[in-house]
């Protein structure tokens, strides 16, 4: 039975993002900034949004890039983490436990060198309860040749959901790149391939330097910027992709608060995911989680499926 369905009925805020996906709450945390959520839980309650995204998961343990490979940048930061995590073995022994005592839906993150490492994952994961849905990431900008060729090509991601679709009947969330010329002609074919809902935007290729000793801050030169500073560029590709598809959007990029999460349903997300802000406030989660159940059970409030995507352009 799945965890996260608890008490969506008595929730102004309960969201369906299909395939027996039902959050409680629209607002998920997203991958590598909660990592498995075990040390976030000492900090907030993790029952009151509506879910958490894992750190990625390959099948094998990956160390990642050299340090540095986080800097600060105005009104965000660039990150080069590689995709380091504990590997699928792992994960299964150490962090499963954990995860299944979690009363929120759990979203495993996963990325690899080849469909065959995503197929790997998901094979071994479905024999594995307590987990409700994952997110193929086809989007990290700082790991060189791997997930990220894929998501940047109609062909190759279509290609690879054809082939995970048929080994699960979990839900299926594909992030995209904003690394794109079109971001929703991948949305397109994540839909066509049975992708049921498609989460956007991943970080924005950039970098940070030093003019004084002439030197990136990043050991890999280049990362992923994310942060607030990213916003504006998020929101426009999730109304782009809103338009251009009928599965849920899951908006995610630069939010920091309240205002910013009802910028993101009324452009059209299904669901939001909070990232950079969770290193910053650890609680803001359910910090927005809560003001968005308080806004939309207010008399004469559009309801939350209303409000969505209702933003007028004309």
């Amino acid at each position: 039975m799945p965890k996260q369905n608890a008490d969506t009925t008595a929730r102004s805020t309960t969201v369906s993002l299909g395939r027996g996906l039902e959050l409680r709450s629209p607002v998920l945390l997203a991958s590598g900034t909660v990592s498995y959520g075990e040390e976030l839980s000492r900090l907030t309650d993790l029952s009151r949004i509506g879910g958490i995204v894992t750190k990625a998961i390959s099948p094998e343990p990956r160390t990642g890039n050299p340090p540095q490979r986080i800097a600060e940048t105005p009104c965000g930061m660039v990150n080069a983490i590689g995709l380091a995590n504990v590997g699928l073995e792992r994960f299964v022994s150490e962090k499963m436990p954990f995860l299944r005592t979690l009363d929120t839906a759990v979203i495993v993150n996963i990325a690899g060198k080849s469909i065959e490492d995503y197929a790997t994952v998901i094979t071994t994961l479905e024999q594995q309860e307590g987990i409700d849905g994952y997110e193929i990431n086809l989007s990290c900008p700082n790991v060189k040749g791997e997930c990220m060729i894929m998501g940047v090509s109609r062909d190759a991601t279509s290609d690879i959901i054809s082939q995970l679709r048929p080994l699960t009947d979990r839900h299926l969330m594909v992030k995209l790149t904003p690394n794109v010329t079109s971001i929703s002609s991948i949305a397109l074919a994540a839909e066509e391939a049975g992708a049921d809902s498609v989460s956007l935007i991943n970080t924005v290729v950039g970098m940070a330097v030093d003019y004084r000793t002439r030197k990136p801050l990043l050991t890999n030169v280049t990362g992923g910027l994310s942060g607030p500073a990213i916003k504006p560029i998020a929101l426009a590709k999730v109304w782009e992709v809103y338009n251009a598809v009928r599965i849920p959007v899951v908006g995610m990029g630069g939010i920091a608060g309240f205002e910013d999460a009802m910028e993101f349903l009324l452009t059209g997300s299904r669901a939001i995911q909070i990232g950079t802000m969770n290193f910053i406030y650890p609680d803001i989660g359910r910090t927005i989680a809560d003001r968005l159940e308080e806004h939309f059970s207010s008399p004469g409030t559009p309801s939350l499926e209303n409000y969505t995507g209702s933003l007028i352009t004309a």
